[in-house]
């Protein structure tokens, strides 16, 4: 067992070379810390926390293919190392993380954080109850994916984890209770002040985020920005009406009128 004054195995996953490169020269800083491996996705990480047994394991939570939340469930659960959240939105589920005693330091890295973080992992590896602590982190896990690592399992074996960035779930963070909105089930987007509102499905969830933040989390392929506060799901357009000042309306499946601006023309293309 690696006690307090050991060096700590580290394997660092990310698919962000620069984030990786940051948070390997903090925790050389901060020294007690042997980085032993750096991954760039899920299934390189797999393999090597398997082969490699690091006590921690610094692992991006949004990452194409097999993302840092599939990750944990697929690993060995007998010999699951200590997992640190990395995350670049605090609204994936900060406080679920922390109510099941799982660490998570937020993007951009502070030092005192990543230090604080890597104190606690020396605590949890001196303790006895590590059985707990590991049953704790995949209930946090399997709360936030709400699926099983069976079912997990059969989709990499499909080679279904491996065709999109953008995750399937909009993690919506309100009064302290968090919302899991498919993101298929989005119709549309708007901004009101510093909130996102989220229409899907007749009900619409408030989100603190920007419009540029959310607009990466959804794939470009189904939702397209078609005024500086509006996003919407091409797969809901059913009607495109042009206007002689150059603007377009789309009439969306559900009835509602969204107006397309002029200087979003350009995306009528995305519609047919």
């Amino acid at each position: 067992m690696t006690g307090s004054s050991d060096i700590l195995k580290t394997i660092i996953v990310d698919d962000e070379p620069l984030a990786r490169r940051g948070l390997r020269l903090r925790l050389e800083h901060l020294g007690g810390v042997e980085v032993i491996a750096e991954c760039s996705n899920g299934r390189e990480a797999l393999e090597q926390i398997v082969a490699l047994h690091p006590d921690v394991v610094f692992l991006d939570i949004q990452m194409p293919g097999v993302s840092g939340l599939e990750l944990v469930q697929l690993l060995p659960q007998e010999d699951l190392p200590q997992i640190v959240f990395v995350t670049a939105y605090d609204q994936y589920a900060v406080e679920a993380f922390e109510i099941n005693a799982v660490d998570y330091v937020l993007k951009p890295i502070e030092e005192e954080r990543l230090s604080l973080a890597l104190n606690r992992v020396r605590q949890k590896l001196g303790s006895e109850n590590l059985a707990a602590q590991r049953e704790q982190l995949l209930e946090a896990v399997a709360d936030l994916t709400q699926e099983s690592p069976e079912v997990l399992e059969e989709r990499l074996a499909a080679g279904e984890l491996g065709g999109s960035r953008y995750p399937e779930k909009i993690a919506i963070k309100d009064s302290g209770k968090i919302t899991l909105v498919p993101a298929r089930e989005i119709d549309w987007i708007d901004a009101a002040g510093d909130y996102m509102c989220v229409h899907a499905k007749g009900e619409t969830h408030v989100m603190r985020i920007t419009m540029k933040e959310l607009e990466q989390q959804l794939d470009p392929k189904i939702f397209q920005r078609i005024h500086r506060s509006t996003i919407v799901n091409l797969q809901r357009v059913q009607e495109i009406c042009a206007h002689i000042n150059g603007e377009y309306h789309l009439v969306l499946s559900n009835g509602e009128r969204l107006k397309m601006s002029r200087s979003y023309k350009n995306k009528v293309q995305h519609f047919v």
